[in-house]
């Protein structure tokens, strides 16, 4: 979309006359001929003016939101539920049309989008696919194409790290985890930090690893298969909703949590204090990360912008009875 400056370069005029002219200022003197050049150049360029835009903002924006999940998910992960009713309560209030596209869907209409929501995992071609459609794009939970777009996201990276700091500090030596993936070609962040920073500080290796998908009974079959081999001392588990299925595999091997084995996992879910025993778990604010996704790519559209924002969302770790309690400070 071009920009007063570029139409001011083109017609070789300053960048108040062009404004002046493109919004109406009767107050203006120039000539008949310079205004209808910047007139017709703006045109050439698609130029919205003022009473275009004002124009539209009182009509509706309608927003493509795609999420990277199958929608059974979010039966049995109320994470992605969460982001999902946060985007829908921000468009309701701002009297936004959303249109929700589970995947990428060949039949989707680019002529009556104006935005578009990538939610989750973003596969590389959907990314693409998206381009095509709209230059406006807000990412919701990943920074993967924080330079080509805004992104909303808390950082999960910085998750994985404090669960070995905070594992290592209770004086724990051997690491697992049970990951989640939801699509197929991208390897879930929370992961590939663990990984890399337990392989780095020496208490995780790739043996100790199990991945799945998000849901409860995922979870339930990768603990048994690893409660089937020498136990790590602590585990980290990618979401709560994987968690209880963890937990039910737990109970059932008669060990004891958090005496035999501890863990923490991620996103806070309302049932993760009622658990038995309950989840340490680090806090998520899904539901916002929905609503300001939706603000920033508002903003996008409404100020031409088109240097992509990030908007990191803090964690909080909810320490309950899956986890040692902490030494008081020396």
């Amino acid at each position: 979309m071009a920009t007063l400056k570029e139409i001011a370069k083109e017609a070789r005029v300053s960048l108040s006359t062009v404004s002046r002219v493109l919004n109406d200022d009767p107050t203006i003197s120039v000539k008949k001929e310079t205004r209808h050049k910047i007139l017709e150049i703006a045109e050439k360029l698609k130029y919205k003016t003022t009473r275009n835009r004002r124009e539209k903002q009182e009509n509706t924006f309608s927003f493509l939101a795609i999420y990277n999940h199958e929608q059974e998910i979010e039966v049995n992960d109320p994470y992605y539920l969460s982001i999902r009713y946060g985007l829908e309560n921000r468009c309701k209030k701002l009297n936004i049309n959303l249109i929700s596209s589970y995947g990428w869907k060949e039949d989707i209409n680019p002529g009556h989008i104006d935005g578009i929501l990538l939610v989750g995992a973003t596969p590389d071609k959907v990314f693409r696919q998206a381009k095509t459609i709209s230059e406006y794009i807000s990412c919701v939970d990943s920074d993967r194409f924080r330079h080509q777009a805004d992104c909303t996201f808390t950082d999960l990276t910085e998750v994985s790290h404090n669960v070995i700091d905070f594992f290592m500090a209770q004086g724990y030596s051997r690491i697992g985890m049970i990951a989640g993936q939801d699509s197929d070609d991208v390897i879930d962040e929370r992961e590939v930090a663990f990984l890399e920073y337990g392989q780095q500080k020496g208490v995780v290796s790739e043996e100790d690893i199990y991945r799945g998908d998000f849901s409860s009974y995922s979870g339930y079959t990768q603990a048994k298969d690893l409660l089937k081999k020498n136990i790590p001392q602590a585990l980290f588990v990618a979401s709560d909703s994987i968690a209880i299925g963890v937990l039910r595999a737990i109970n059932e091997a008669g060990l004891s949590l958090p005496n035999d084995i501890s863990l923490i996992s991620v996103n806070d879910i309302p049932t993760a204090k009622f658990t038995f025993p309950p989840l340490s778990t680090f806090r998520i604010h899904s539901e916002l990360m929905g609503v300001q996704a939706v603000n920033l790519l508002l903003d996008q559209i409404k100020e031409e912008r088109n240097i992509p924002l990030i908007l990191k969302t803090p964690a909080q770790l909810q320490l309950r009875g899956t986890t040692q309690p902490q030494s008081p400070a020396a």
